[in-house]
């Protein structure tokens, strides 16, 4: 008898341990596959009276992650909240995981059957190469592909301007985001305008300063890990407490939208810090 509790013991040992193990491995995978659509309203007040209203719909960083068979939870939370445009802000592809055939493709096609749809690089994709036939692909299949250009949204009868630059990791001889935007104002005056550009941790030190009304960005995962009241536990490049890595920030005069974006690079992971659908409504100031 005596044996058989020190048994029963011995298991009760080990359940705890078990139970925990089992409620963080739950945990973890939680975080990195469960989406969340997060709303944002940004407010400005030279926004044209048309776009009041506008709804953005902002991903990136997918890093070939696929929600649901075919991804179709992410295109059904995307579809759900009717957005006029989708913008997808880089690293759609990884060079440290396997890209699924037809992967790129795929999701062009769906995110154009829901709303007009934009992209620019993120690092990822050039470090990955043949960037120009991942383009191809990409606008064979219903997105438009921004690299160093711009073009007009027109909504209600207003008109903005949506820019996009290939990331720093792109070709060296690339044209610069500082003429992209002179040649901008030579062509529009002072328009609004909206820049998609793949970088967060470039915004004080550059994108801020091209005179964008709004900049949207991603790259920052939201820190990786992402303990409450705080900006992110640690950046890509290892920096501890990083900054600019998730919703809205303001600098000189122009304003900052990043979404924690939707998957992880490598072996990297995510806690407390969830793949996110952003959805960014553009308000007029009254």
């Amino acid at each position: 008898m005596a044996k058989h509790r020190a048994h029963r013991r011995r298991h009760r040992r080990w359940l705890l341990p078990a139970l925990v193990f089992l409620a963080a491995a739950f945990f973890v995978r939680w975080s990195n596959t469960a989406l969340q659509v997060t709303h944002f309203d940004a407010v400005f007040r030279d926004l044209p009276a048309g776009f009041d209203g506008c709804r953005a719909a902002v991903i990136s960083d997918p890093h070939t992650a696929s929600f649901g068979p075919d991804n179709q939870r992410l295109y059904a939370a995307l579809a759900a909240e009717q957005p006029d445009y989708i913008f997808l802000v880089g690293d759609l592809l990884d060079q440290y995981r396997t890209v699924p055939e037809g992967y790129a493709a795929s999701m062009a096609q769906a995110l154009s059957a829901i709303a007009p749809t934009y992209y620019v690089t993120g690092n990822h994709e050039w470090a990955l190469g043949d960037v120009p036939a991942l383009k191809r692909t990409l606008a064979d299949n219903g997105v438009a592909v921004l690299s160093n250009q711009f073009t007009t949204l027109e909504r209600n009868g207003d008109t903005v301007i949506l820019a996009g630059i290939d990331d720093p990791n792109g070709y060296a001889d690339q044209k610069t985001p500082e003429a992209l935007a002179a040649e901008l104002y030579a062509q529009y005056g002072d328009p609004f305008w909206v820049l998609l550009a793949h970088r967060n941790d470039r915004f004080v030190s550059q994108y801020s300063l091209l005179g964008a009304d709004l900049v949207i960005s991603g790259h920052a995962h939201g820190g990786i890990i992402r303990p409450p009241f705080t900006d992110g536990l640690i950046s890509h490049d290892l920096e501890l407490f990083p900054s600019y890595t998730a919703g809205l920030y303001e600098e000189h005069g122009s304003v900052l939208f990043v979404t924690r974006g939707l998957g992880n690079s490598g072996p990297s992971f995510r806690l407390f810090n969830r793949p996110e659908v952003a959805l960014l409504t553009l308000r007029k100031e009254s």
